[in-house]
């Protein structure tokens, strides 16, 4: 597989660097608008490539995705202090007008994957630009997100997460709703393992989970800067399944004309992905409070998106 990345900054580099080691990617294409920058990250993971797999990563323009399976888009301002959010979306949605339609005429084929944030608005705006079919535009979603949330309750079980089936689905950010109620594990409902090992899940503890899924990403920029490892195994495993035609169900972020009643927005669903993108959406069995919140979800987005998409061509008007 070849992949292209647009931004070398710390998720683009990361990403490089798991697509590599973890040999998904034979071919890596780091794309920056500071070509010193793009050169110099592809040439260290090169000299760690041979640590694990004999594959390639270069940096370079537009031009040389051409034939890329997928292309992964990390590039986008960050939110200023006392900035708004829609002023955030202002200035992506013109970083996206220089992006995207490059991308689509150099790789007219490829499956677009959104990390920039707020992912879900500019995997609509990507999904305008590009033109291409929305099984092929993606955003990374929620899929860090599940994870997180099956990693905290299996530290509190010793269950390994590997082994939790539950879902985080919605926005990526602060609407994101745990799916609590039909979550299991080795055919038992969350709830109920819990009572099994002798650690209930409280009021208590439900809310610390919660926090530690729905918070964290803020933690770590409050103690480092920046969140990129997380982002990164997430976009090297969205990958991996594209390109092995895995038909795995990841919670991906992806244009649905209707959620709960919500007409035309992106938010993240179980998704079956393969090689074509998205191959089907599973509609999951939510409790009335989970449905309510997913809704509410999809509104907020919604509101965002049409913003958005108003935008696009403004400077040009």
């Amino acid at each position: 597989m070849k992949v292209g990345i647009i931004g070398a900054g710390s998720v683009g580099s990361a990403t490089a660097f798991a697509l590599i080691m973890k040999g998904v990617a034979r071919k890596v294409v780091l794309v920056d608008a500071n070509e010193k920058k793009a050169q110099a990250e592809a040439m260290d993971i090169a000299h760690a490539a041979p640590f694990a797999y004999a594959n390639k990563i270069k940096a370079g323009t537009y031009e040389d995705l051409a034939g890329a399976e997928v292309v992964i888009v990390t590039a986008g301002a960050n939110q200023k202090p006392g900035e708004t959010r829609i002023d955030l979306l202002g200035r992506n949605v013109k970083i996206f007008e220089s992006i995207i339609p490059q991308i689509a005429k150099h790789a007219p084929e490829t499956t677009l994957i959104i990390t920039a944030n707020p992912a879900d608005i500019m995997t609509e705006v990507a999904l305008k630009l590009s033109g291409f079919p929305k099984e092929r535009v993606i955003g990374s979603g929620t899929v860090l997100d599940t994870w997180r949330f099956r990693t905290l309750p299996g530290y509190h079980w010793g269950v390994p997460p590997q082994s939790i089936h539950a879902y985080v689905l919605g926005e990526h950010g602060d609407s994101e709703v745990l799916v609590w109620s039909n979550g299991d594990a080795g055919t038992v409902q969350i709830e109920e393992l819990a009572k099994m090992v002798g650690k209930p899940l409280t009021a208590e503890v439900k809310a610390q989970i919660d926090d530690g899924v729905r918070n964290s990403a803020y933690k770590i920029i409050d103690g480092k800067g920046a969140t990129f490892y997380g982002i990164a195994g997430a976009l090297s495993r969205i990958c991996q399944a594209i390109t092995n035609n895995e038909y795995a169900i990841l919670t991906v972020s992806s244009h649905h004309e209707d959620i709960e009643g919500v007409k035309g927005v992106c938010l993240s669903l179980p998704t079956v992905i393969g090689k074509r993108g998205v191959h089907q959406i599973i509609r999951p069995h939510l409790d009335a409070s989970e449905s309510a919140a997913l809704r509410e979800s999809a509104e907020v987005m919604k509101q965002y998106s049409d913003q958005a998409l108003e935008m696009i061509g403004r400077d040009a008007q």
